[in-house]
Formats: C-alpha cells, structure tokens, sequence
C-alpha cells in the first residue's frame, strides 16, 4: 500500500459524515454519480475538503478483491465497481446519522387531510411508492419518497425527491425489478404531478401497504409487535444484513448489539401512534381503506 492516499474524499449526509481514502492509480472522483445516494438518503454531499482525522472506508486498489470491517474502518481491495462502494457509503451514513438522533426509514411520507402518514416499506415492500403516488392525485403534499429521515421526536426532517430509481450503477443491476413506470402506466396511465414540500412534520399515522391484485380490500390497527417488527425492517435496509455487495462477497457486518438494542428502544416510544396495515388490488383501493380511519 502506498504511503499516503491518492484521494481522499468526504460525504456527508446533514450533519453525518465519513471519511473514505483511496491508494493506488490516481482518481478524479470515487463515485461519478450521486444519483444512487441521494435516492437513499435523501440529500447527499461530496467534499475535497476534508474534516475528519482517520477514514472510514479505505479502498486499495491493488491485489486480491475482499472487503472487511474492523477498528471502526471498512475496507476494500482489489478491483470493485461503483455499486457496492455505493452501498457501503450509504451504509456507513446511515449510521452515522443515528449518531445524530437520525433515522432513516425506506419509506414515503405525505401530508393529507391534516396528517402526517409515514408509508413504509416494511417487511415485504408491497406498494409504498404506490402509495405515495395516489396520495399525491388526490391532493397529498410529498414530504419523501424513497427515504424518510425521522428525528428523535418522531418528525420526518429530510426526504428522498425521486419516487423511483431509473438508473442502477454497475455492481447493482437487478433483473428482478420491474421497470419502475410500467405500474404507474397501468394505474394512472401517465406519472402525475404532485406538490413536494420539505416542511418537517410530525408523524402522525404509519401505514404498511400491501398491494395485489388478488388482494380483498382491508385495512386493521397493527399490536405493538406488529408495528415494531415492520419499522424495524425499514429501518434495518440501510445497514445491509442480508446484502451480497458482489459474487462471493458478502457485506461486512457493521452494526453491533448496542446499537441494535438502542435502535430497539427508540422505536418502542416510536411505536405508540396508530400504525394500520391495508390490503388493495390497487393503489386507489388502498388508498380508499386508508381515508376509512384518517
């Protein structure tokens, strides 16, 4: 490894930051493309500038490619795509925001009739932007869309813009994603136009949407359980438990049992406000059991 750094970058996510140095041949950038980062994590920040004392991901460029997690540092080595770093970054944001007193939630988030509603992804990830989507028709205020960054007090503070991910870094492609506008084809023939507003608002209501065709209309209160288990699940996607960053590798393990256990107890006083799980064929008929108990 050389002796210094061929590049340091810094990127921040509010007041988040991390540090990443790069050894080896001479880069511009780490990442050329933001879009990823800003579509996970709402809002951010590349900087020359550098602030922070020790890296938080280090990358050598040369020798056999393995990834590994220890004395607070990732690191990369050997040849690896823009994808995974991506990921990694986010990862590492993410908590680093949590340092902060701050969330974020693979979830949507609107202002309707008075109300904050939380949409979240949850276990099975079934029709949130969706969801968002139908809301905004009819006359929702868009507070998020991919992510939502909820503070301490349970406010949506920062929230994603793009509702869907139109272009994937290499490393990431997925054959198993729809093509993102082919639903809003099918149910509102064109993508609407809503208002955005970053406002911060306290959370009201969460719904966990379940979209389907085979689907009966419903929509029930979720126990305490239920509620935990599904905000847990939204909260736990950015630290990539179950992540494979590429074939053979899989995501270093980042989190740790203090801070899941006070992840855990953020979210029992969380919790307390009305979550409603709704089932629809589409996203009017959701929406339509959603207006039942707002």
């Amino acid at each position: 490894m050389a002796a210094t750094p061929s590049l340091i970058e810094q990127f921040s996510a509010g007041p988040a930051q991390l540090r990443f140095d790069v050894y080896g041949a001479p880069r511009e950038h780490i990442l050329d493309d933001l879009t990823f980062l800003n579509y996970r994590l709402a809002d951010v920040e590349i900087s020359s500038t550098v602030t922070l004392d020790k890296p938080d991901i280090i990358w050598i460029q040369d020798g056999p490619k393995s990834v590994s997690y220890g004395g607070g540092i990732v690191r990369f080595t050997g040849d690896w795509p823009a994808g995974p770093m991506q990921k990694m970054i986010v990862a590492v944001l993410a908590l680093r925001m949590e340092d902060h007193g701050l969330h974020p939630w693979h979830a949507s988030a609107v202002y309707y009739k008075g109300k904050t509603i939380l949409i979240i992804g949850g276990e099975s990830n079934h029709g949130k932007s969706m969801a968002l989507i139908e809301v905004g028709v009819r006359g929702g205020i868009q507070l998020a869309s991919e992510t939502a960054v909820v503070n301490e007090d349970g406010v949506v503070v920062k929230g994603s813009v793009e509702p869907f991910l139109i272009k994937r870094t290499e490393g990431t492609e997925r054959a198993d994603k729809a093509a993102p506008l082919r639903p809003v084809e099918i149910f509102w023939g064109e993508m609407p136009k809503w208002e955005i507003d970053p406002t911060p608002r306290n959370v009201d209501v969460v719904l966990v949407p379940a979209i389907d065709g085979n689907f009966d209309p419903s929509i029930g209160e979720m126990i305490p359980f239920e509620r935990q288990f599904q905000s847990l699940h939204s909260i736990q996607n950015y630290f990539l438990t179950n992540e494979l960053l590429a074939p053979g590798h899989t995501m270093p393990m980042l989190d740790n049992d203090v801070l899941r256990q006070r992840r855990a107890a953020w979210l029992e006083k969380f919790c307390v406000r009305p979550y409603y799980f709704s089932r629809g064929s589409t996203p009017q008929v959701l929406i339509d059991q959603l207006e039942k108990v707002l």
